[in-house]
C-alpha cells in the first residue's frame, strides 16, 4: 500500500508541473519536463526492472541533476540552481545507501527523498510564480 503522504506528494508534483508546462516561461517548462521525465523513469525503473534501485536510480538522479545544472547555466535563475542542488543530495543519498549497502527501506531515506523532492517542486513553483508575475509586470508597462 502506498502512503498517503507519498500520493500527496505525486499529486502535488502533477499539478505543479502541470501549470509550469501551462502558465512557466521557457525555464519553468524545461524544468517541468525533466521533473516529469524523472517521475517516468523511476516510475518505470521501479514497476519493470526488478533490482531497479543502485547503478539505474544513480544514473537517473545524476542526468536530472546535470539536466538542471545545463538550465542553470542557459537561464542563470536562482531557483533552478537550487533545485540542481537539491538533485544533487538526493544523488548523494543514493549514493550513500549504495556504498554502504543499506536497505533504501527505511523511514530515514523515504524521510529524506520526499523532502528532497518536495524541495524542487517548491523551486519550481517559485519560478512559476516568478514567470507569471513577470509576464504581468511586462503587460503592465
Amino acid at each position: 500500500m502506498v502512503h498517503p503522504g507519498v500520493l500527496a506528494l505525486a499529486a502535488l508534483t502533477a499539478f505543479v508541473c502541470g501549470l509550469a508546462l501551462w502558465k512557466g516561461g521557457s525555464s519553468e517548462r524545461i524544468a517541468a519536463a525533466i521533473v516529469v521525465a524523472n517521475v517516468g523513469l523511476g516510475f518505470a525503473g521501479t514497476q519493470f526492472m526488478p533490482g531497479y534501485r543502485g547503478v539505474p536510480n544513480l544514473i537517473l538522479d545524476a542526468a536530472t541533476a546535470f539536466a538542471f545544472l545545463a538550465l542553470t547555466l542557459r537561464y542563470g535563475l536562482p531557483w533552478l540552481g537550487i533545485a540542481m542542488l537539491i538533485f544533487s543530495l538526493q544523488f548523494a543519498l543514493h549514493a550513500f545507501y549504495f556504498v554502504t549497502e543499506r536497505s533504501p527501506d527505511d523511514l530515514l531515506h523515504a524521510t529524506v527523498n520526499n523532502l528532497n523532492f518536495f524541495g524542487v517542486i517548491l523551486c519550481l513553483v517559485f519560478g512559476t510564480v516568478g514567470a507569471i508575475r513577470r509576464r504581468q509586470t511586462a503587460r503592465a508597462a
